[in-house]
């Protein structure tokens, strides 16, 4: 075990190296475990056998390999996947990686037939098929997690269509949107996210076995029916690229990062907007904690972890850059680093989507407190400007007079609505029947009738569109998910 002082030196010979000769020394512990990537990416351990089904059935069909072997590899395989999900496997840190596990594993079970795995493969090619495999999987559940986000958000923006709320910037009231509108906002974001997990998939689209190490192989194999079993577009263009660059892997973490960043500000606004300084939303005890001192609170910890995450994927992009850089082609022992940041910055980017999803369903926006917080910030400051622009006022004038206004009701500690219409038209030159219509807050979100706009009824019709556009994302996910031949293959 990694951290053992105990490990024994791996000897010359020794059963547990797969291939290489020549070795006169022992190989020091400290070695072994440093090498060893067992412990984090056995989790492609489905990937390597799908990949080496497909490989096999190649292999078969070129007749690189005979019947009676190609048939106990399959059943090996089918046995190995059979044990790994039933928890039954015994990894080993001596066999280094998922991938020697597995061929390993298979040599014990079939014998000398299991050495016919590896013609025309490479370590190097096998990887980074592996990677690609759990990429599409892996990116095709956040696609899922996407629609379920962007569905939740477009189910509560048609409740709220028409709830007035503040519109802010620089944190400050500015002028009135719903709260259908804002919870757009978030989904927009949310949507161009799932829109770049569906590019990286088109562009890491691609099947590098048969790459070999580095240059191919001499052998006669047929990498167009790999394509095919594995459920690839199209074979990858140059064999030194395709086992010696991740920036499919890097593409997907900067996809994690950007999403997790837009989930970090919805975290930020639950953690204002459910506070007692705000009170527009509640969240339901079961997205909450208590202190273990204070009674009374009621902790919007898991907002705090959306917005905290963030920075741990961002991290998990930056490490994967860092080793990326400046590396000589082709296949280089660095990339043993690209795994960790890549099962890290996915795994969080999910979990997140996933709490966040029931928690936004689940929020209780306070229609009186959102309808108080309107009159008190004078957000239709604007919209009496524009009144005086429809007398005839210069809008810098307008602007002065409005800006002055407000200064002393601020001052008095006032409002628009304790003021006075009457009051209000004696001193901007308006009439009594203006003002009225201007400090009608639906009023004000009707007239923004432009696209893009808070108009209620345009705020419900892009609701109902979003909510459209999420069946299609769901089809876009089943899509990527589907099992390839070589996993129908594996399933007999």
């Amino acid at each position: 075990m990694a951290g053992s002082s105990a490990t024994a030196p791996q000897t010359a010979g020794s059963s547990d190296r797969l291939w290489g000769g020549g070795y006169g020394e022992a190989t020091h512990p400290l070695v072994l475990r440093m090498n060893a990537s067992v412990s984090f990416d056995r989790r492609m351990w489905h990937e390597d056998i799908v990949g080496s089904v497909a490989h096999a059935t190649m292999l078969s069909e070129c007749g690189l390999l005979g019947a009676d072997d190609y048939a106990a590899i399959l059943g090996g395989l089918r046995a190995i996947h059979a044990d790994i999900l039933a928890g039954q496997f015994a990894w080993s840190e001596a066999r280094e990686d998922v991938h020697m596990n597995i061929e390993a594993a298979l040599r014990d079970r079939i014998g000398a037939a299991a050495g016919r795995l590896h013609t025309a493969r490479s370590r190097n090619d096998q990887v980074a098929l592996d990677e690609r495999l759990w990429l599409r999987r892996q990116l095709a559940a956040i696609l899922e997690r996407l629609a379920g986000l962007l569905e939740a958000l477009g189910r509560s923006a048609t409740e709220h269509h028409d709830w007035p709320m503040c519109g802010y910037t620089h944190l400050q009231r500015a002028q009135p949107v719903t709260v259908g509108h804002h919870l757009l906002a978030h989904a927009t974001a949310f949507e161009r996210d799932a829109a770049r997990v569906v590019d990286c998939l088109q562009r890491q689209d691609v099947n590098p076995l048969g790459s070999g190490a580095l240059a191919g192989t001499t052998l006669a194999i047929d990498r167009a029916r790999t394509t095919e079993l594995l459920g690839f577009a199209r074979p990858s263009r140059n064999s030194l690229d395709a086992v010696g660059d991740r920036d499919h892997l890097a593409e997907a973490l900067f996809c994690a990062a950007l999403g997790s960043t837009h989930l970090s500000r919805v975290g930020e606004e639950l953690v204002l907007f459910t506070s007692a300084e705000f009170g527009y939303v509640r969240l339901p005890d079961a997205f909450t904690t208590g202190s273990s001192l204070m009674p009374q609170k009621k902790n919007p910890d898991m907002a705090e972890l959306l917005r905290a995450k963030s920075g741990r994927v961002l991290g998990d992009l930056v490490a994967l850059l860092t080793v990326l850089k400046g590396l000589p082609l082709a296949y280089n022992k660095d990339l043993q680093e690209d795994k960790e940041p890549l099962f890290d910055g996915l795994s969080t980017w999910h979990d997140t989507l996933e709490v966040a999803t029931p928690m936004l369903a689940a929020a209780r926006w306070q229609k009186a407190t959102l309808l108080g917080a309107l009159d008190r910030g004078f957000l239709l400051a604007t919209d009496l400007a524009d009144a005086l622009v429809n007398a005839g006022v210069p809008f810098r004038t307008a602007h002065e007079q409005v800006a002055a206004l407000v200064a002393q009701l601020a001052e008095a500690d006032k409002t628009f609505r304790t003021l006075g219409a009457k009051a209000i038209a004696q001193r901007l030159t308006l009439t009594e029947a203006q003002v009225k219509e201007v400090l009608d807050v639906r009023r004000s979100l009707r007239l923004r009738d432009v696209p893009g706009g808070p108009h209620p009824v345009r705020v419900r019709k892009e609701a109902e569109g979003l909510l459209e556009r999420v069946a299609e994302l769901r089809v876009q996910a089943r899509r990527w998910a589907w099992p390839c031949p070589a996993e129908r293959l594996l399933a007999g």
